[in-house]
């Protein structure tokens, strides 16, 4: 764990809770780290008067070493979120890192199934760009869960990715959509469940609550034996429990 020194670059308000933060190095000025990997912010908690750890998981690829993206969402009273939603471009900041056993393995040979709930979409999102910055020609799926339309980001992003690598696929379920969605409903699971016709020659990332991670695991499992990596996060907004 090494100490980082930057300074916010630009602010990104997404949804009506969700906001990404991009963070310049200068001190020093390069960061490396694996896809899927975390930095964590020492902060305040006002419930206790003192200093808590905070881990964000890195939202930008390995390949630009220069700066550090973070994607959270704002939770009340979360004190890491808290002082990050505080931060304005221009503001210098701290962290330290990079840590974390969530990260993305390198094996040609493996399909890869990206399923995320929420902001378990962070490291995954790091994970897709980093894979196909350095070549992958296996096919690579992404099943993302939120809740409403109002909580849709990154959209034409994926849509971009998707029109540029034409083995990538992905959906964008809703659980509780609001009336004129015309998109997929349901949770991730029911996805798996559905689409995961064989697990041979795959590997599997989950990130995102537990629930989702426990019962769709449990899923994959029932299909057959494939690697299972995977992230669980806390309810202070886009931090992994371990």
């Amino acid at each position: 764990m090494h100490l980082y020194r930057a300074r916010v670059d630009a602010v990104r308000q997404l949804t009506h809770d969700v906001r990404e933060i991009d963070l310049r190095l200068f001190e020093p000025a390069e960061i490396a780290f694996k896809a899927g990997q975390f930095v964590s912010f020492e902060v305040n908690s006002p419930k206790t008067n003192r200093l808590v750890n905070r881990p964000y998981s890195i939202l930008s690829p390995p390949g630009q070493r220069d700066r550090v993206s973070l994607l959270l969402n704002l939770v009340p009273g979360g004190p890491g979120s808290s002082y990050l939603f505080g931060l304005k471009p221009g503001d210098e900041t701290q962290f330290k890192g990079p840590a974390g056993n969530f990260y993305l393995r390198d094996d040609p040979a493996k399909d890869l199934l990206f399923i995320a709930t929420g902001t378990g979409i962070v490291p995954i999102w790091s994970m897709l760009l980093d894979r196909f910055e350095r070549g992958f020609n296996r096919p690579v799926r992404l099943y993302w869960g939120l809740r409403s339309q109002r909580d849709l980001y990154y959209q034409k992003e994926l849509a971009d990715l998707a029109g540029q690598h034409a083995n990538f696929s992905y959906v964008t379920t809703l659980s509780k959509p609001e009336p004129g969605w015309t998109g997929t409903t349901g949770r991730v699971t029911k996805l798996v469940e559905d689409r995961v016709a064989s697990v041979e020659s795959l590997a599997v990332y989950l990130c995102g609550n537990s629930s989702m991670i426990t019962e769709v695991a449990a899923l994959i499992n029932k299909k057959g034996l494939c690697p299972i990596y995977r992230e669980k996060y806390y309810d202070d907004a886009g931090m992994p429990e371990d």
